[in-house]
């Protein structure tokens, strides 16, 4: 089963070839996958491998007794080594393993300040994957912890956790390549159902009190894991497009919990006026919402809208992953933060200052939260009138 998930990964998600460097940055958890991948990519040709791994219990105690300050001046979270196998134009495999609750006791702003250099050290990186330029993919990895924690009365939850993630994945049983290919090709005809709609503005409302208006500017795309030549997330359940930024009101609720960067947010709400954040609270993990929200300029603008069924794979397993790669996916979301040059016509050719009139958000930062319910409505201006593009949680066009 292993064996076909790593052939999914690396010759259809990363189409990794003989001449291709191959980065992958993990856990150390999970050394044991990673080796079955290195030797799968051998097999392939791949010579040139590059083995990021972090450790996340020495990261958690190094930023319990260390200041701000001392976070700046360590090399810890230095991701410059990521632009070096972006200028070769590698192959970039992230493998997301959680260690649920690890980050609970590290203070906010010292999360915070960490991120920060991870993202702003690789500009070449981020570069050519906002460019579609490298091939790049996030997928998830079952550790022991991790599967403790979802399924806490099994008598072997590392197993249970292997044959949910299978599943949802796609790689339990048949050619998953296969079955990849034929899935794609179906959310390739509801991408250009709702890109025919030439939508100019969508309309959220649910129970739990959302009630969002977001815009979408003339140039918008619908996109999938069918748009590229790559599939960029595994699972990916989503169709998704991102907004004009300047023009989003209305308030929205969180319907899962979020966990960023190892710290918790949970029951949250945020409120947008004229595209900007303006108020926003959370039961649980306010401070950590704060620092993603004042992160940086932009980060209280949103970059992307998402689609997806409530009656899905992921949610009908009835399980928070606590992880944002699984459970985006088994949820409509909104995402602080940056945009997607892809969502946009003809974005690669596009200037910043063109990208930024016409309303695609530009940040270091971007952030889904998920907002999806079972009684979610979402109601579109388009071309042809008001048209229901979500009913009671499913897409209904």
């Amino acid at each position: 089963m292993k064996e076909k998930y790593i052939e999914l990964l690396l010759k259809r998600c990363l189409k990794v070839s003989s001449d291709t460097p191959l980065f992958i940055n993990y856990n150390t958890l999970i050394k044991d996958f990673v080796d079955e991948v290195v030797s799968f990519a051998k097999t392939l040709g791949v010579q040139d491998i590059y083995l990021a791994e972090e450790d996340e219990y020495y990261i958690h105690d190094f930023l319990k007794d260390a200041n701000v300050e001392e976070i700046k001046n360590s090399k810890l979270f230095d991701c410059s080594i990521w632009d070096e196998y972006a200028k070769k134009n590698a192959a970039f495999l992230m493998l997301d393993s959680e260690i649920p609750a690890l980050m609970d006791d590290i203070e906010a702003d010292k999360i915070a300040e960490s991120s920060n250099i991870k993202r702003t050290t690789k500009p070449v990186y981020k570069e050519k994957q906002l460019k579609s330029e490298i091939p790049w993919c996030i997928a998830c990895v079952p550790n022991e912890p991790w599967a403790k924690d979802l399924f806490p009365d099994s008598e072997n939850p590392v197993e249970d956790f292997w044959n949910v993630l299978s599943k949802i994945c796609m790689f339990d049983e048949g050619n998953p390549i296969q079955r990849w290919d034929e899935y794609l090709d179906k959310q390739e005809k509801l991408k250009n159902k709702l890109n025919d709609l030439k939508i100019n503005k969508l309309y959220y409302k649910n129970s739990l009190g959302t009630n969002l208006e977001v815009t979408l500017n003339e140039k918008a795309l619908w996109c999938s894991a069918s748009s590229g030549e790559w599939i960029v997330n595994v699972p990916s359940y989503e169709v998704f497009t991102s907004p004009d930024f300047h023009y989003t009101n209305g308030v929205v609720y969180s319907s899962k919990p979020l966990i960023y960067n190892g710290q918790k947010i949970d029951d949250f709400h945020v409120k947008f006026k004229n595209g900007k954040v303006v108020d926003y609270d959370a039961k649980e993990g306010k401070e950590t919402l704060k620092q993603i929200i004042e992160s940086d300029k932009n980060a209280c603008y949103l970059g992307e809208v998402a689609l997806v069924n409530f009656d899905s794979p992921i949610s009908n397993t009835n399980i928070v992953f606590k992880s944002t790669l699984i459970d985006e996916n088994a949820s409509c979301h909104v995402a602080l933060g940056s945009g997607f040059l892809e969502c946009i016509e003809d974005g690669n050719n596009l200037s910043k200052d063109e990208l930024k009139k016409i309303g695609l958000n530009m940040s270091e930062n971007h952030v889904d939260f998920m907002i999806g319910t079972d009684d979610l409505t979402i109601e579109a201006d388009t071309i042809d009138g008001k048209v229901t593009i979500m009913k009671d949680g499913n897409i209904v066009i």
